[in-house]
């Protein structure tokens, strides 16, 4: 096959190769050449392998003479045809002998509790080769339960995981977002320990510890989602509850107490929303209610409901100056002169208390009483009875219907609530 890639005649070829036999442990060729002639369109493989003699090199000289012309042929070209030697057989490596088996001992205990050797494994092994299984085992993943549609509508969006976020937006709602840490007895009291004086009186009695250390200042700053806070052995929720605010038109005879002692308190007009709460707002603590600012057992109207005491400290401070009006019922005839003296103002807890306006309003056949229209910004207590009474007449009623600019529902009944809006909060003096 060699041949014919290098050769490609023309004309029919004759090529004569000579070969010499040379041994593998002679130095010089020391026999007669063999020459045989062959068509190269015949040649289809070399007769002759190492198998059948013992040659290790082939000494080989190629001529060509053509059939057609005269001329002398060209020079052979000698070459050298090398074999590689046998691969050694498995009967060499064993010295000449026949193919052994190797003896492997298994060294087993038997049934009487003594050990033993034996050519063959013991049976337990080969059974538990037989039922291994070669992959890897698989990792059993637990699946989760399908949520209903009403749990996962109502779940609050903390519960869900939070997506990963930038350093630069982490950095943004520590500076402008997350709340500060807050003092000691104002995060005691919006967890719903007690009021914020109650809460101070715990700090005080050594009731309370922070991170395993008992704290006894109340203006210690904290951070409810980082510390561990307790109280009488009680651990303080981290998640504190949302802030909510309510308008109540409050019935006579109900004090604006959150005492337990108390039997017709404010607070106990919202058991029915407290107790519904838990299904309202999974996983929530429930908010502690009090009420901003007070009326009178006697008085009726308007008062806010809240557990914010920022916003509860805001509108019943003096410094905010909200108009408050109120509707007096009074017993008898009202007088210009009256007028006046409410108008000039009275004493009130040593201070000397003017309301803003007074006005006398129209009768009306099914409210056979006069009634009086008092604006007062200041809110101190009794102060409505103390210019009435002043003025020598008797208070019979009184109902507040506004506070700042927000006025009472005119369908919202006695007992009843309801929740503020961010709007109506506005009316009220309240910037979030």
């Amino acid at each position: 096959l060699v041949f014919t890639r290098i050769i490609k005649p023309k004309a029919p070829h004759r090529i004569s190769l000579s070969i010499y036999l040379q041994p593998a442990k002679m130095a010089s060729v020391a026999s007669s050449p063999i020459s045989f002639a062959a068509s190269i369109l015949r040649i289809k493989a070399f007769p002759l392998s190492p198998r059948s003699f013992p040659v290790r090199t082939l000494r080989c000289a190629l001529s060509s003479s053509s059939t057609s012309s005269s001329t002398s042929s060209s020079d052979p070209i000698e070459f050298d045809i090398s074999f590689a030697p046998s691969k050694p057989t498995p009967s060499s490596t064993l010295g000449g002998g026949a193919f052994q088996q190797l003896f492997i001992p298994w060294i087993v205990r038997g049934e009487d509790g003594k050990l033993k050797v034996q050519s063959q494994p013991p049976a337990q092994l080969i059974h538990a080769l037989a039922d291994a299984t070669t992959q890897n085992p698989k990792k059993k993943t637990k699946k989760k339960k399908p949520q209903p549609a009403s749990a996962a509508a109502s779940a609050s969006p903390a519960s869900h995981s939070e997506p990963k976020l930038s350093k630069a937006a982490r950095r943004f709602y520590n500076e402008n977002i997350k709340e500060p840490p807050q003092r000691l007895s104002k995060v005691l009291a919006a967890a719903g320990v007690a009021s914020r004086r109650t809460s101070e009186e715990l700090i005080f009695d050594g009731k309370v510890t922070v991170n395993g250390v008992l704290c006894t200042t109340p203006q210690t700053r904290v951070d409810p989602a980082r510390d561990n806070i307790y109280v009488n052995g009680n651990r303080i929720p981290k998640k504190l509850p949302p802030k909510v605010y309510f308008a109540l038109n409050k019935p006579k005879g109900y004090i604006c107490s959150a005492g337990e002692k108390e039997i017709k308190s404010v607070i106990s007009l919202f058991d029915d929303y407290m107790a519904s709460w838990d299904k309202r707002n999974p996983g929530t603590p429930k908010p502690r209610l009090f009420t901003v600012g007070r009326l009178d057992v006697a008085t009726t109207g308007l008062i806010v409901v809240t557990n914010d005491g920022d916003f509860a400290q805001k509108l019943s401070h003096p410094s905010s100056s909200l108009p408050k009006e109120y509707i007096t019922t009074v017993v008898g005839d009202v007088h210009k002169r009256h007028l006046m003296t409410i108008s000039e103002g009275t004493m009130v807890e040593g201070v000397h208390c003017v309301p803003d306006s007074v006005e006398l309003m129209p009768k009306q056949h099914d409210i056979p009483r006069a009634r009086l229209r008092i604006v007062v910004h200041e809110g101190r207590n009794h102060e409505v009875r103390e210019l009435v009474k002043n003025a020598g007449l008797e208070v019979y009623s009184l109902k507040r219907v506004r506070i700042g600019g927000f006025r009472l529902p005119s369908d919202l009944g006695l007992g009843k609530h309801v929740e503020l809006k961010q709007s109506e909060l506005k009316a009220l003096g309240w910037k979030s």
